[in-house]
């Protein structure tokens, strides 16, 4: 049975190499793998060493990390963040990452860890839990429309040489 805990310190090592298989899942052209796996990891750093700052309008809202386990072997993480709402200004709840080892992909574990995100915005009051994803991440994209999730607004990048 998959169970979902609070992330520690203990975990750091296990977060931060399974946050590297981000670069498999679709980065646009003009975004290298390793940037995208360095902003990552960056993110994860600030939080474990106690560096993370909400955004503006999201103060007093803590992120949390929680890991998906099974059998006390973890299988995936996600990393919530408070955010604030483009268009309203309220606090919102932000899936800032969620991945799941090779072997956990079809398991179950992605699945716990939305749940508990949505618990976690239940329980901080959000109205609204958003995440994103890269374009080219089919897989992805289905699994969070299966979920009840739907395309908000589309994010067009063009790079300036």
């Amino acid at each position: 049975m998959i169970a979902v805990r609070e992330g520690t310190a203990a975990d750091r090592d296990f977060v931060v190499d399974t946050a590297r298989r981000f670069a498999a899942f679709g980065p646009p052209p003009w975004r290298a793998a390793v940037d995208v796996v360095a902003g990552e990891v960056r993110c994860l750093d600030e939080f474990f060493d106690g560096r993370y700052r909400a955004a503006p309008g999201a103060a007093g809202h803590r992120p949390a990390l929680v890991i998906a386990e099974e059998d006390g072997a973890p299988l995936g993480f996600g990393f919530f963040e408070p955010a604030v709402d483009y268009f309203t200004g309220e606090a919102d709840g932000h899936i800032g990452m969620i991945a799941v080892t090779d072997a956990a992909e079809g398991r179950g574990a992605g699945a716990a860890l939305m749940g508990a995100a949505e618990e976690w915005a239940r329980r901080n009051g959000y109205p609204r839990l958003h995440l994103n994803v890269f374009d080219g991440n089919h897989r992805a994209r289905r699994f969070y429309e299966r979920l009840g999730y739907a395309v908000e607004t589309l994010r067009y990048v063009k790079a300036i040489e």
